[in-house]
């Protein structure tokens, strides 16, 4: 990979004075992300994650921070009983800058760089993810108050399109952010990714995550501040945002889970199964891989984490960032495994969180190729917590990739009606894809 250092030699005092301007932003000067703000420091992740734990009263402590997750009990009675009680807030109040260093920094780069001489990918969703809940919690943000009685938790990652494949492991990365939509309780926050390369900032992914805010003690919704638009720009975004949250409950209606197949799609697993039978015995059990395919159920990969206090979140949960890169890391392997070839990643989308996963949980990580298309893997990873005692399973989240190789990759088979569901899901999220690639 080519090196950047002469880039910072020239542009060292530049990037040396931005700073996390949705902090700098707010009138209230504390709400600054540690001292590096008032040095003219650029923040790291390190100290987004610590300006987090300030707002919360979490600590780096494990005995603290069980005892600091009690007391924010008493934070109830600082909830609003209505969000028209509630300050509207603009997109600048919310608007977040964060660098990451990579370029100067070689033991931050150290902890991002992969066997490739890349960037791992699972770190940066990590990253995101905390970024989406500082703009959240910048966007409510009461500067009368030393703690939030909120709890902002990640509901689902909408989308992350990618629009580049490298990402350079020593030349300094940008993230920016800002809420673009708000509901009563749960927000949208868009962010961007650039990194600094050839003389200039580059765009490198958009993501839009959805979170949602909880009483102190995360067990029941809160009203969050609404959003002040300024201008056809911002206009725009929310208006955009009105339209994502019709189209994901449009798609949870249509679910597989719910609903039949739609009659193409009723007439294309018709077709793969026609296509499989043994032309000698026509018969309904005798099966044949067609040439240059491969069954599902010999496209899976599996794992197990258990679940240690060191990646617990602000709330004592398991950190959504963490569950993000070990889920992702598995489809990764598995798109490897299955296209022979190392993947690059396209998109991530809907990523839905339906439970938090406790402290000390086993959780079950299973990944399946469930559809392929010329160059592309799709690949569906859906994460469970298992109870050692009672050996009930309670699923947590659901991850969708897609990845591209560089070469043609066999056909994907179901042989089993849910395996038929599974191969139709993973076409639908393709091509929501393709056409957010057009």
């Amino acid at each position: 990979m080519p090196s950047c250092h002469w880039v910072h030699s020239c542009f060292h005092s530049f990037c040396r004075l931005l700073a996390v301007r949705s902090i700098a932003s707010l009138s209230n000067r504390a709400f600054c992300i540690s001292s590096a703000c008032h040095q003219g420091k650029a923040p790291d992740m390190n100290e987004v994650r610590n300006r987090l734990r300030e707002i919360v009263g979490a600590s780096t402590n494990w005995s603290d921070h069980q005892q600091a997750m009690a007391e924010r009990a008493s934070l109830s009675s600082l909830l609003a009983k209505s969000q028209d009680e509630m300050p509207a807030k603009t997109v600048k109040d919310s608007y977040t800058e964060v660098h990451l260093p990579l370029g100067s920094d070689p033991n931050i780069r150290e902890k991002y760089l992969n066997y490739h001489n890349s960037v791992r990918f699972g770190r940066l969703l990590e990253d995101l993810d905390s970024l989406a809940v500082l703009i959240c919690y910048s966007h409510t943000w009461n500067k009368e108050l030393n703690r939030s009685p909120l709890s902002i938790v990640t509901a689902l990652v909408d989308k992350i399109d990618m629009r580049k494949n490298i990402i350079y492991p020593d030349c300094d990365i940008k993230f920016t952010g800002n809420v673009t939509w708000v509901g009563k309780t749960s927000i949208e926050a868009k962010m961007h990714m650039t990194q600094y390369h050839n003389g200039a900032y580059s765009p490198v992914l958009d993501a839009t995550f959805v979170m949602v805010a909880r009483d102190p003690e995360n067990k029941r919704a809160a009203f969050v501040n609404p959003l002040q638009v300024e201008g056809p720009k911002e206009e725009e975004d929310f208006q955009n945002g009105e339209l994502n949250k019709k189209r994901r409950m449009e798609l949870s209606k249509a679910s597989l889970l719910k609903v039949a197949p739609t009659a193409d799609e009723r007439t294309l697993i018709h077709s793969l199964f026609l296509n499989t039978l043994d032309t000698k015995t026509v018969s309904f059990r005798s099966r044949l891989l067609p040439p240059n395919s491969v069954w599902m159920e010999d496209a899976k990969m599996k794992g197990l984490e258990i679940c240690h206090p060191q990646e617990r979140n602000i709330f004592n949960r398991i950190f959504g960032g963490f569950l993000m890169r070990k889920a992702y890391e598995l489809g990764w392997a598995n798109a490897c495994v299955f296209g022979g070839c190392r993947p690059t990643l396209v998109a991530v989308d809907d990523i839905l969180f339906q439970k938090p996963v406790e402290i000390g949980s086993l959780l079950m990580l299973s990944s399946q190729v469930c559809y392929t298309e010329g160059w592309y893997i799709q690949v569906r990873v859906h994460t469970e917590v298992l109870d050692p005692l009672t050996g009930q399973h309670n699923t947590t989240n659901v991850f969708h990739f897609t990845f591209r190789v560089d070469k043609e990759v066999p056909a994907v088979v179901p042989r089993s009606y849910g395996e038929s569901m599974l191969y139709l899901d993973g076409k639908r999220h393709f091509d929501e894809t393709m056409r957010g690639q057009a």
